[in-house]
């Protein structure tokens, strides 16, 4: 089996493309944090006092918090692409007699090559992070200048440990559905998706949605003296609200799409029609599209409004250095946080569109022409954009004006209106280029080669 993983990642590398990135994001992101929390451990007593504010210890647990979660949310989606990505060879392999038990193995090695392939660069990278971190802290006067960052081999062991078992649980579950069927059934799943969201997973995101409400409600009844509790409760709340988002996302992208596909296809009645078709029909794959964007807008829309707010509630009885810092420290959180989500944007958009390469071979082979599957892919990607940007901009909604109401008594936040606009335009200018470039890729070659199901 180990051959067979090994051989897979060498015939189809850019399956493992995205998961190397979001596993190299997740060592690196433990490391940095890991090291900054090592390094305020290890700190003088005098050092300690020296700085006004929260410690390092206490700002790297709450950056980690977050940061963290959020790689692994950007790992586990990346693995489901990898898997995706080769459905066919796992469902052809269950149909020569590979065992469910095999298969799995298989997916395991895969995960724990790719994970040992990014630790070294995961590790430098975090290394250097939290040195140029913690410069631009003591710069600010957030950290004594006397501070620095240990040689600990430990969160650097605990960097890799972390990621490949999370990885590995993920991987549990992604290899669950073609390691379980029927080696028949499996080689016909490889090319079919259920029309249907299941009891369970509803049941999950009812139940992961009202564990976001709590969080919300939480942050919301914090005193106004504790703005960082609040915020970092609204944070959190704002990415469980995510998770639930993700696990009812083909209901919700499909009742979305619905409702935005008129007017698609009133402007564009060829393309536009057969985009929302697509769209509807094949709600876990917009699903999969729509999650990342909704990650992107509901995480960075809800780090500047809760920042915008905060600041307007802290008016004149905050002093100016106070303010500076507060606002450096959101800002460096958002930054950090539009990374892995613009990562995963990227890479989940190309993925989904680089699998339809048959699709769009057979669509040529009935009589399409390129420029009729690229006006096609342009509505799909407008659809695809609004519908995500509507989820995350409800996330970060119900996540501000939580956040409002614990600083300021009112649900109603101070909205940046032009860096909202910024946000939906970023946005776009991921997800349209993302799919219209990888499209482009996929129309190209033979029809007839590509319909009959090469992929390469």
């Amino acid at each position: 089996m180990t051959s067979l993983a090994l051989g897979q990642m060498r015939r189809r590398p850019a399956a493992f493309v995205g998961l190397a990135v979001a596993l190299f994001l997740a060592i690196a992101t433990l490391t940095l944090f890991g090291l900054l929390f090592a390094a305020g451990a290890t700190a003088p007593a005098a050092a300690r006092k020296a700085t006004t504010g929260p410690s390092l210890m206490v700002i790297a647990g709450a950056f980690g918090e977050i940061a963290v979660l959020v790689a692994f949310f950007v790992v586990v989606n990346a693995l489901g692409f990898a898997l995706r990505q080769q459905h066919r060879e796992l469902a052809l392999l269950r149909t020569i007699a590979a065992t469910p038990r095999q298969v799995r193995r298989l997916v395991r090695g895969q995960v724990v090559v790719t994970t040992l392939v990014v630790t070294a660069p995961g590790w430098a990278a975090g290394a250097a992070a939290a040195r140029g971190f913690l410069a631009a802290m003591q710069r600010r006067g957030m950290a004594a200048p006397g501070v620095r960052v240990p040689w600990n081999p430990i969160p650097m062991l605990v960097a890799p440990a972390v990621a490949l078992a999370v990885a590995l649980a993920a991987s549990a579950v992604a290899a669950r559905r073609i390691s379980r069927i029927t080696p028949a059934a499996a080689l016909t799943a490889s090319s079919t998706e259920h029309g249907r969201t299941g009891a369970l997973r509803l049941l999950a995101a009812i139940g992961v949605l009202v564990g976001g409400g709590l969080l919300l409600r939480l942050a919301a009844t914090r005193p106004a003296e504790q703005v960082d509790k609040a915020g970092q409760a609204a944070l959190l709340g704002s990415l469980v609200l995510l998770v639930a988002v993700a696990l009812a996302g083909p209901l919700a992208a499909r009742v979305l799409a619905a409702l935005l596909g008129a007017p698609v296809r009133a402007l564009a009645p060829g393309a536009g029609w057969l985009a929302d078709a697509n769209l509807r029909g094949y709600a876990r794959r917009l699903s999969s599209a729509v999650v990342p964007v909704a990650l992107l807008v509901g995480l960075s829309g809800t780090m500047l409004i809760m920042t915008r707010t905060a600041g307007h509630a802290a008016g004149a009885a905050a002093s100016s250095v106070t303010s500076a810092t507060d606002v450096w420290l959101r800002q460096a959180e958002l930054t950090l946080l539009v990374c892995f989500a613009a990562v995963s944007t990227v890479n989940t958009l190309v993925a989904v569109t680089a699998e339809r390469r048959r699709e769009f071979a057979l669509l040529r082979l009935i009589g399409a022409t390129r420029s009729q599957l690229l006006r096609m892919l342009t509505a799909e990607a407008v659809l695809t954009t609004a519908v995500g940007v509507l989820l995350g901009a409800a996330v970060a909604g119900a996540a501000s004006a939580a956040f409002s109401t614990a600083v300021s008594g009112s649900p109603m936040p101070s909205l940046p209106v032009a860096g909202c606009w910024w946000i939906a335009a970023d946005a776009t200018t991921l997800t349209l280029p993302g799919i219209l470039t990888t499209g482009l890729r996929a129309i190209r070659g033979p029809a007839a080669g590509l319909a009959g199901g090469s992929r390469d």
